[in-house]
């Protein structure tokens, strides 16, 4: 599936790199998972990119995920597919969660999600490649994403949902025009499915890290939140935390802008969250393990990060220990608490991984992890308005006698 590109648009990648090992391979070719097993890595020529674009001539950008392009990996602009991917706001919160707190409401991305980020780069470097049949295992939102941008430039998608994926997840995959199956079993386990389909070389295995650009995509997170706070980073990021994408990106990120001399050596202490019912990252990270192990019998009311086992475990882990964080858990009722407190108070609708790190930040207050003057930023990862809510059965009768002042 690999092909000679014409190159018409500036690129600085000079190649992939292992994870793990530092093995380097070429780019412009399909990877899956280096010869180790372990996630790629996107690298550039930091040095040639900062000669050719400046910090102040991207801010003068539309804001948009594109503004990045120079530190993007795709080359040629034909290969580029876009449903608008706008940045995302800082929203204040200061009745739920202080006065010093954000969220970054990735809700407001393509599909309602920022999966839209990491899926846009890959599938347009899949278009790239040459690649015409991807598969992927996914709790929801990723699948969705994946089938929009799939669709918009005419590559073939199978997904494979976990039983337990919300409905309007599973409907929307297949409205996109994917074809879409429920696997009796966890994301792990379909990614098994997935695996075996891509060795019988029926399809290219879009699996979380198994391919290398979805991150490149995912990091655009970092950048944004730089630009957005004038080119300080905050205190803290508190993240939703299942395969980790985003969070090793904004790590690279950090690091590519810190190289390329647009901001400082101070970074967030980033917090991993995890449910209390799914957290193999946390339980690695109160050991002092460097790979977690699975986490049998996962169950959370938050889909997006029921993740058992996570290919980058390692790469979250060491971004967790460097930044000086930490792995947190919460559990369900705290979640679902902390939704209902944001909507509430502050009138944004979390979804429940974005409820996650709100309830993390929360009880790190109480810890004394965070300190409540410290400016912080949790993620809210998708739109509340994709999950279920409590019903509101509330009835007036217009013809009957009706007691305004009991309303």
């Amino acid at each position: 599936m690999n092909r000679n590109l014409t190159e018409d648009r500036p690129t600085f990648v000079t190649h992939l790199e292992c994870s793990l090992t530092g093995e380097r391979y070429e780019a412009d070719q399909l990877h899956g998972l280096s010869r180790a097993g372990r996630p790629l890595l996107v690298r550039y020529d930091l040095e040639a990119l900062g000669q050719a674009v400046s910090r102040d001539a991207i801010a003068g950008r539309e804001t948009d995920l594109w503004r990045w392009r120079e530190l993007l990996p795709v080359r040629r602009t034909t290969s580029i597919v876009s449903l608008g991917e706008i940045e995302t706001p800082l929203i204040p919160i200061p009745r739920s969660g202080g006065d010093t707190v954000l969220v970054k409401d990735e809700g407001r991305l393509p599909t309602g999600s920022f999966k839209a980020r990491g899926l846009v780069m890959a599938v347009a470097m899949a278009r790239e490649l040459g690649v015409t049949r991807i598969a992927m295992p996914t709790n929801g939102n990723a699948g969705a994403a994946l089938a929009a941008y799939a669709a918009r430039c005419g590559i073939e998608t199978v997904v494979l949902c976990p039983g337990e994926t919300p409905e309007i997840n599973v409907r929307e995959i297949a409205a996109q025009g994917a074809r879409v199956w429920r696997v009796n079993g966890q994301i792990d386990e379909c990614g098994a499915i997935v695996a075996r389909g891509a060795a019988e070389g029926r399809w290219f295995d879009f699996s979380t890290l198994k391919e290398p650009y979805r991150i490149e995509g995912k990091k655009t997170m970092g950048f944004e939140l730089a630009a957005q706070l004038g080119w300080e980073l905050p205190d803290a990021i508190f993240y939703p935390t299942g395969g980790g994408t985003g969070l090793i990106g904004m790590w690279k990120a950090f690091d590519e802008m810190e190289r390329l001399g647009w901001i400082g050596s101070k970074r967030p202490r980033m917090y991993a969250v995890q449910a209390s019912g799914c957290a193999p990252i946390v339980r690695a990270y109160e050991a002092g393990e460097e790979h977690a192990a699975r986490w049998e019998d996962a169950a959370t009311v938050a889909a997006g990060i029921r993740v058992p086992r996570a290919v980058g475990d390692f790469l979250i882990l060491r971004a967790v220990r460097e930044s000086g964080g930490a792995a947190l858990a919460v559990g369900d009722p705290a979640i679902l608490k902390a939704v209902e407190d944001c909507a509430r108070k502050d009138g944004l609708l979390l979804c429940p991984e974005g409820g996650a790190t709100l309830a993390a930040y929360t009880q790190a207050v109480r810890d004394n992890l965070v300190d409540e003057d410290e400016r912080v930023v949790l993620f809210n990862c998708a739109t509340g308005l994709k999950y279920p809510m409590p019903a509101a059965d509330h009835w007036l009768d217009k013809d009957g006698a009706i007691n305004l002042a009991a309303l």
